[in-house]
């Protein structure tokens, strides 16, 4: 008879490792999950410090913040300003930081700080090009423009070739007539550029960008310019004619509104401070928030109760895989299957030594009550119901014993499985009578051992890492725990036993 073919069974295993390991590495590229729990992301801390004078009445302060900087995050924000109101407004694609009191009088000063995290994608798309406003000239400048855009016209095939063109003809160290002309009229070039962009058609805007550097202070902003081209802008530095946005530059406002408006003070100015710093990578992606598929079925937005159970949960098939290979590959003998994953989690809620003790004397004197129990004749429903019982009176004892004796942890007791424990009573109790107290030491003993083992694999710190922020790795588990299923061969317990079969085989062929 031909034996069935095998090819679906490795293709399942094959499916369940690439399923686990892909899924595992989108949810790490989407939301900034690290791999290791010990990584470190770099941020920049920058303050804000806006200073004015307020004239005694009510005081309104409005500060354009970044929103959604190319190549940057928004890691965190706070206002430091004792005394003042404070609240975000966003509308437009726009956000605005909005201080606000009562009364004030004298010298002022709020501070503005956050943390953003760098080294993005930069890279944006806008669906549709925004409109351009007029620019109007007075007579000089009208001409001296148009002909100045002329001539960057004729050596430009799209609006950031016409930008490059015009900055050459405005940096030139030796300017024609009509660039000198414009430069006397409107001395910033940057609104400069931003005007014969608008005036030849080509959607531009003012952006102001902060330069970072770590330990700065009393920086100001930059102007640039951003000009639209085939469903992007493009930043232009108009001082240099670079091209493109630096990797040490945020934008900290962009568009045709005013960085910072006071009502009821003068005298504004706004400077900034910097910092370079680390953060923990899982406390980054925990901040952030995002919209994808891995954020909105992720464990992360539950309850911190419910998150806890499910952090202890996603252990138990690493003990399971712990369990099967004991069992199938070592050859190990337990006292059930699902047992000594369950006492692995009871290690984990009080220690390991704490553990041990707690669970040997509890199965210890159960065993001696249920040796008790056989002699009254009782059901074997009504033997294991006793035995629960039981069981819960000697956890509650050791418990209050152990608080007496300043064992906190002894109150963490109560998480063992007492229903396990009962039935393992049970079970050991019929053991010992059938087949002696050496298959009761044998079975109990190799329980214990493959739970210490899973014990020591779901306390490191990288496990509990990953099964928790990356479930889908479960299924790699999985998948190794049905190929061991498949295996047919010795197990390592019993090399030993037929090493001396495998010496005689080796010396007969020697002889021959």
């Amino acid at each position: 008879m031909k034996k069935p073919s095998k090819a679906p069974f490795y293709s399942i295993v094959a499916g369940l490792i690439v399923l686990g390991l892909v899924t595992a590495w989108l949810r790490h590229t989407t939301m900034d999950i690290p791999f290791f729990a010990g990584d470190h992301r770099a941020v920049w801390m920058i303050e804000a410090r806006v200073d004015f004078v307020a004239n005694g009445d009510e005081v309104t302060v409005n500060l354009g913040l970044p929103y959604d900087p190319p190549g940057f995050r928004t890691f965190s924000e706070l206002a430091a300003s004792p005394g003042y109101g404070w609240s975000v407004i966003e509308e437009n694609q726009t956000r605005r930081g909005e201080w606000t009191k009562r009364e004030a009088q004298g010298a002022q000063t709020l501070y503005y700080k956050a943390q953003f995290v760098g080294g993005l994608y930069a890279s944006e798309t806008l669906t549709e090009a925004p409109p351009v406003r007029s620019v109007e000239w007075d007579g000089p400048q009208a001409t001296a423009s148009s002909q100045l855009l002329e001539q960057a016209l004729s050596l430009s095939s799209s609006p950031k070739s016409l930008a490059r063109e015009l900055l050459k003809l405005i940096n030139d160290t030796s300017p024609d007539q009509n660039a000198s002309l414009m430069l006397a009229g409107e001395p910033d070039k940057a609104n400069l550029l931003e005007k014969l962009l608008r005036q030849a058609g080509i959607p531009a805007r003012i952006a102001l960008g902060l330069y970072l550097e770590d330990a700065r202070r009393h920086q100001s902003l930059t102007r640039m310019v951003e000009v639209y081209d085939d469903g992007q802008w493009v930043l232009f530095n108009p001082y240099t004619g670079a091209q493109g946005l630096p990797d040490n530059l945020l934008l900290w406002h962009r568009g045709d509104s005013s960085l910072i408006d006071v009502i009821g003070g003068s005298r504004s100015r706004i400077s900034f401070s910097m910092i370079y710093q680390t953060v923990p990578a899982l406390e980054l992606a925990g901040a952030q928030a995002t919209d994808s598929i891995f954020s909105i079925i992720g464990v992360h937005r539950l309850p911190i109760e419910e998150q806890g159970m499910f952090k202890l949960l996603f252990l138990l098939p690493l003990g399971a895989l712990v369990v099967v290979f004991m069992r199938v590959i070592v050859g190990l003998k337990t006292s059930g299957t699902f047992m000594p994953i369950l006492i692995a989690l009871a290690f984990l809620q009080t220690s390991l030594l704490l553990g041990l003790f707690s669970f040997i004397a509890v199965v210890a004197f159960g065993l001696v009550l249920r040796t008790y129990l056989s002699r009254l004749n009782l059901l074997l429903i009504s033997r294991i119901a006793t035995l629960v019982v039981l069981v819960i009176f000697i956890i509650s004892v050791l418990s209050l014993v152990g608080y007496q004796m300043g064992l906190n942890t002894g109150m963490t007791i109560t998480f063992f499985p007492m229903i396990i424990i009962a039935w393992t009573i049970e079970r050991m109790s019929i053991l010992w009578e059938e087949e002696g107290p050496k298959e009761v030491f044998v079975q109990g003993g190799g329980s214990l051992l493959v739970a210490v083992l899973a014990y020591l694999m779901m306390q490191l710190p990288a496990i509990g890492h990953l099964t928790f922020n990356f479930p889908e790795l479960n299924l790699v588990a999985l998948a190794l725990i049905m190929m061991m299923g498949q295996y047919t061969g010795y197990k390592l317990s019993e090399l030993r036993r037929f090493r001396a079969m495998v010496e005689n085989d080796a010396s007969v062929d020697n002889k021959g």
